[in-house]
C-alpha cells in the first residue's frame, strides 16, 4: 500500500464502500479516516487510509489511533449497562445512593437514568474551569455533585458534552470501586484485545493521528443560551488540547477516548449483537436492550434539535429516518460516529482526523453506511 491509499479489506458485495472510501481521501473529504463494519459478530468491511496528519508526513496506517471525542461515551454508557446486568447499579435508584454527596442543592432525586440521557440539568460547570480543571477528577466531580441543577431532573434534555463523563464515571467508581477507565479496559478491551483507551497509556502516543480543528474555531459563541455556554465555554473546547499528553493519558469519559473505528465497532458490537463479541458473553440481552429505553423525547436546549434519548444513546427518530426502531447512535464532535443496529446485529463506525463543526456526526460517515445499507438490501 502507498502512502496514503487505502487499506484493509471489504467483502465482494460491500465494493462500493470501499470506493466511497477512496473518494473521501481522494477528493480531501477526508485527511486520514477509517471506517468498520461488523454484522453477526463478524467483521464485513475495515478500511482505513489516508494521512495522521494534515502535513501529510505520516499515513494513517492499520493500527492508528485518534481522539473520538464525544463517541467516547458510548463506552462510558456501556460499562454502566454492564454494571447494571451486573446487578451492582441501578438506573432508577438516586444518584445519591452511590454517591452521597451529589444530594445537595436540590438534586436528591436525580436518579442514574437521569445522568444517562443528559436530563439531569448539569450541562456544564457553573463554576469558572480552566482547561487543566478537567484533568482533576476529583475537582471537577465534586463541583458537580455541589452544584444546583438548571432544571429539575427528567423535565428536559440537554446535552450534557464534558460533564456526563464525570457524572456517570464518579457513579461507576462508587458502585464498582475502579475507575471508569479500568473498568472499561479490565472487562472490554483487553478481553476482546480492542485498541480503544479511555486514559491512553504514554507509550501509545506516537500511532496517535493529529486531529484538523473545524473551520471557524470552536462550539461557542455569543448568541448562546445558559445551557449552551456551560456546555461548550466553560472550559472552551480546545482541539490542540488533543495532542497533549495530560489530554491523552487523562480519563475524559464524555470526550477523551482514543480509538479508531474497528475497536469502537468490536466494542459496540457487544450491544449490537445481543451481548455476545468474540466468542465471549459480555452481557445478557436484556442488558443491551436497555439501552433501547427511551427516556425522553423532546426538544435538546444545548443542541437545540429534537432528540429521543435512551439509556446512553440517542434513539431512532425524525432526525434519524434510516434507522429501525432497535438502532441507536453516537457521534463526537468533528464527525466521529457509532451506529449500532440490534435487529441486524450490525455496527458501522467511523473516525477521522479533518473535523468538521458539527458535536453528533457529519454526512461522511452517513453516507459511507448508507453504501453499507444499500449492499445490505441488494
Amino acid at each position: 500500500m502507498a502512502d496514503g491509499q487505502a487499506g484493509g479489506f471489504v467483502q465482494d458485495k460491500y465494493a462500493s464502500v470501499r470506493e466511497q472510501f477512496e473518494r473521501n481521501l481522494e477528493d480531501g473529504t477526508d485527511i486520514g479516516a477509517s471506517f468498520c463494519v461488523i454484522k453477526d459478530g463478524e467483521v464485513i468491511v475495515d478500511l482505513w487510509g489516508g494521512w495522521a496528519d494534515e502535513e501529510k508526513t505520516r499515513p494513517w496506517e492499520e493500527n492508528t489511533i485518534v481522539n473520538v471525542y464525544s463517541t467516547t461515551k458510548t463506552m462510558t454508557a456501556l460499562t454502566a449497562l454492564w454494571l447494571a446486568d451486573q446487578g451492582k447499579l441501578d438506573f432508577d435508584a438516586p444518584v445519591a445512593e452511590y454517591w452521597p454527596e451529589f444530594a445537595a442543592n436540590g438534586k436528591a432525586n436525580t436518579k442514574v437514568s437521569h445522568l444517562m440521557s443528559h436530563s439531569a440539568g448539569l450541562p456544564g460547570w457553573v463554576a469558572p474551569m480552566s482547561k487543566d480543571d478537567v484533568y482533576d477528577w476529583e475537582k471537577a466531580t465534586r463541583l458537580l455533585a455541589e452544584q444546583a441543577p438548571l432544571w429539575e431532573a427528567g423535565t428536559q434534555a440537554g446535552y450534557h458534552a464534558l460533564t456526563q463523563g464525570y457524572l456517570v464515571g464518579e457513579v461507576i467508581r462508587r458502585a464498582d470501586g475502579r475507575s471508569v477507565g479500568t473498568v472499561f479496559r479490565e472487562e472490554f478491551a483487553g478481553p476482546l484485545g480492542a485498541d480503544f483507551h479511555i486514559g491512553l497509556p504514554a507509550s501509545e502516543d506516537a500511532r496517535v493521528a493529529h486531529l484538523k480543528p473545524p473551520p471557524g474555531g470552536g462550539l461557542g459563541s455569543d448568541e448562546q443560551n445558559e445551557a449552551q455556554k456551560l456546555a461548550f465555554s466553560n472550559p472552551d473546547i480546545d482541539v490542540s488540547e488533543t495532542r497533549t499528553r495530560a489530554w491523552r493519558g487523562a480519563e475524559i469519559p464524555a470526550a477523551g477516548g482514543t480509538g479508531n473505528a474497528r475497536s469502537v465497532a468490536m466494542v459496540q458490537s457487544i450491544l449490537a449483537n445481543h451481548g455476545e463479541m468474540g466468542g465471549k458473553r459480555f452481557l445478557s440481552e436484556a442488558g443491551c436492550r436497555k439501552a433501547l429505553e427511551c427516556q425522553i423525547d423532546t426538544t435538546d436546549l444545548v443542541l437545540g434539535m429534537p432528540v429521543r434519548y435512551g439509556m446512553g444513546f440517542g434513539l431512532s427518530g425524525p432526525l434519524s429516518p434510516a434507522l429501525n426502531e432497535e438502532s441507536m447512535f453516537w457521534g463526537g464532535y468533528g464527525g466521529s460516529i457509532v451506529l449500532l443496529d440490534l435487529k441486524n446485529r450490525l455496527t458501522i463506525a467511523y473516525a477521522m482526523n479533518r473535523m468538521e463543526g458539527t458535536t453528533t456526526g457529519d454526512m461522511r460517515a452517513i453516507t459511507l453506511a448508507a453504501q453499507v445499507w444499500q449492499a445490505m438490501a441488494s
